[in-house]
């Protein structure tokens, strides 16, 4: 077993403290003109934001921004290069909204898609040598004609070459409609993750996700006010007591500039290994739990023997 990080393929051992829903780089022509809060074209602004993490313990991190919406696999291998990182690109495609009437990524039947998203995967993305490890898919709300070529591409790419498959949950809902497609298309679920359900705080919810086999990837704690009682750190608790561990993940999801520290903003990435951690152990989530939400799931999630 392997991940494949932009620099080639790793023993999961040696990952180390993971987070499992990153944006360091985006750039694209539409996120600077209509989205810049979340335009991150810099690899010097990653390399000293991602410092600051790898100085708190982090070894490696999912950049889930798939192309074409803004990935650079060429900027992700230098900003690992400049920090030690392993970095895990993502294939496939992201919300509708990215991408331009017409486009390929818009338009292309999911036979066509699946052949990119395997290329990105077994051959280099965005025409270099640097090969993605983990699909991306995402819904926004009811499943389009476009999400169902997208997500059976993603399905028939996950079958040709073993990479899991990270979902984009829009305000942390669809989840259950996403894993009952999934697992209609043929994909084990102990290979699929979902992203942002930490939107929704609803234990109901975590739990009915949880049961289907699914791994979460709880991403949105530095979204949250400190004051919240119902938070991340409350539905880890609950989710830990309801015995599924070993299906949790965390990540920042930190694509906005106003989170980076050294750009201004607040926390900082490296929050999620300093203040949630506290938050997580004042709550009873100990180091034990903490290395198998950090370190052992993300490394049997992201792994996968290569076809």
């Amino acid at each position: 077993m392997i991940v494949r990080t932009v620099h080639g393929d790793i023993d999961p051992g040696a990952l180390g403290m993971t987070y499992a829903h990153e944006h360091f780089i985006i750039d694209s022509p539409m996120v600077e003109a209509e989205l810049p809060e979340i335009h991150l074209p810099s690899v010097d602004e990653a390399v000293a934001e991602i410092a600051r993490c790898r100085d708190a313990g982090l070894g490696a991190a999912v950049d889930a921004m798939p192309g074409p919406a803004g990935r650079d696999v060429a900027r992700l291998a230098d900003v690992s290069d400049r920090t030690g990182l392993h970095i895990i690109a993502a294939t496939g495609l992201h919300t509708s909204r990215y991408y331009p009437e017409g486009s390929w990524a818009a338009e292309a039947p999911s036979e066509r898609l699946a052949d990119r998203f395997i290329a990105d995967i077994s051959e280099g993305a965005d025409h270099t040598e640097h090969r993605a490890g983990v699909i991306k898919v995402a819904t926004m709300g009811e499943f389009t004609d476009r999400d169902l070529r997208v997500f059976t591409a993603a399905a028939e790419a996950h079958r040709r070459t073993g990479a899991p498959i990270l979902t984009h949950c829009e305000g942390g809902l669809g989840g259950l409609e996403q894993v009952e497609l999934l697992g209609n298309l043929g994909v084990g679920l102990d290979r699929v993750a979902l992203s942002h359900t930490d939107k929704v705080l609803d234990s109901v919810y975590h739990r009915d996700l949880l049961a289907t086999g699914v791994s979460l990837v709880y991403d949105q704690a530095l979204r949250q006010p400190s004051q919240v009682t119902e938070s991340t750190s409350w539905l880890v608790e609950e989710m830990v007591a309801a015995g599924y561990t070993g299906q949790l993940m965390l990540g920042t999801d930190g694509a906005r500039r106003s989170m980076w520290t050294t750009l201004g903003g607040s926390p900082g990435l490296d929050w999620l290994l300093i203040g949630f951690a506290a938050a997580l152990d004042d709550r009873g989530i100990d180091a034990e739990l903490r290395t198998m939400l950090f370190i052992d799931n993300p490394a049997r999630f992201l792994s996968f023997e290569p076809a």
